[in-house]
């Protein structure tokens, strides 16, 4: 564990600076207003100001919650998500779960009261911490994924194993307490699925490649009927690179208050590249597609290099991107890194991509893709390290270059 909240980062005495402390500051001042639906409440209202998409939804019915007594799979708790924001909802709750990666403090929790009323505000709830701030979030305040099965009641199943889920999580250990929507051939996951009493029940094909799932529960009590799969494969890998970038910035933090530099923080550097690489992804071995449009909105976001590319753009068939490297060096918590390890961190990816490090545990990047992210990320980054400045001429130079 970092002690985040002694008097360096002094977590819970620090405002927030994120999108949902931001929002917050506008509803305080007047300068937005949140409509209460009859249907959602402030759910709609919520995902437009925080501009989190509706197709993001992903479904979950595993108690894991504060708000456990209300989730079940016939009430299952839905998250949306954008590259900095999550939001909870259950159906007849009285509250919304906000929560956000803050550049400075890294998950940040909020609650939002559903009661119509005419001074709606997000309130901070650092009690989240319990569960969010524990080893399973690299000892800092964040975000998590996890996979274990449930009776049909959704209480969670401890027999059964538990999984914590990230981009280097075998398929048939992912998804168990969720709903999923999509096709994925033969592989197979532990999503749409419940065990019964004694029976240690697996996986079988009516839990796979569901792509309706009102057979489950109503979904015209949701903002869409899609638990979308493409979306959750991007939450699992979303939520563990938040957590390093946080636990990148605790650390540096204080190596800078006590020694003035980085140097000590080798490892650190050397871990979160292989991360933020997808070094150790677990490979798909059949054509992935989910069923909302979610894959889709989030391609067209960019940024696009020269050439049109983005780091966002899907490849779904033998990985989850097409460009292995994470959109994550594009959010405001990457950019807010200290300079002193942000500058390391740029410098020991060039050396991967460059084919300067032709270590074997980074051979699955081939030539060819190493080049695609160096450009890629050359036209699209301000303020690289120096040795960047120089890609254009190691690009040419690894087309030649065998690795």
């Amino acid at each position: 564990m970092v002690p985040f909240d002694e008097d360096t980062i002094a977590y819970s005495r620090t405002a927030s600076q994120g999108r949902a402390a931001r929002l917050q500051e506008l509803l305080k001042d007047g300068k937005v207003h949140l409509t209460n639906d009859p249907a959602h409440g402030y759910l709609p209202a919520v995902l437009a100001a925080l501009k989190v998409p509706v197709s993001s939804q992903m479904l979950i019915f595993s108690k894991t919650s504060f708000q456990r007594e209300r989730i079940s799979p016939k009430t299952p708790r839905s998250i949306f998500f954008n590259d900095d924001v999550y939001v909870g909802y259950i159906p007849g709750s009285p509250l919304i779960e906000v929560s956000e990666a803050d550049s400075r403090l890294g998950g940040v929790f909020y609650t939002i009261e559903q009661r119509p009323s005419s001074s709606v505000r997000l309130t901070r709830n650092d009690q989240c911490l319990e569960c969010h701030a524990t080893a399973k979030t690299m000892g800092v305040p964040g975000h998590l994924v996890r996979s274990f099965l449930t009776d049909q009641d959704g209480v969670v199943d401890l027999s059964t194993g538990i999984s914590l889920v990230n981009h280097r999580t075998p398929m048939e250990e992912r998804w168990g307490g969720w709903y999923v929507t999509g096709t994925l051939g033969d592989q197979r996951h532990r999503g749409n699925l419940f065990t019964t009493s004694g029976s240690g029940t697996t996986e079988n094909s009516l839990t796979q490649n569901i792509t309706n799932l009102s057979p489950f529960f109503d979904t015209s009590r949701y903002m869409t009927p899609h638990s979308d799969l493409v979306a959750l494969m991007v939450l699992e890998h979303q939520t563990h690179m938040h957590n390093f970038i946080t636990r990148a910035h605790f650390e540096s933090t204080l190596a800078l208050q006590q020694y003035g530099h980085v140097k000590y923080l080798t490892s650190i550097v050397d871990a979160f590249v292989k991360y933020l690489l997808f070094v150790e992804e677990t490979a798909l071995t059949a054509r992935i597609k989910g069923t909302s449009d979610f894959a889709a909105e989030f391609a067209r976001q960019g940024p696009f290099d020269r050439k049109g590319r983005s780091l966002r753009e899907f490849d779904l068939t033998t990985r989850l991107f097409k460009f292995p490297c994470s959109y994550l060096i594009y959010s405001e918590a990457f950019d807010s890194l200290p300079q002193p390890i942000r500058d390391r961190i740029f410098t020991r990816l060039w050396e991967v991509l460059s084919g300067k490090e032709t270590s074997k545990e980074y051979e699955r990047l081939s030539p060819e893709m190493r080049r695609a992210i160096l450009e890629i990320v050359g036209d699209t980054k301000k303020d690289l390290p120096l040795c960047w400045r120089s890609s254009r001429t190691a690009s040419s130079q690894i087309r030649d270059r065998r690795l």
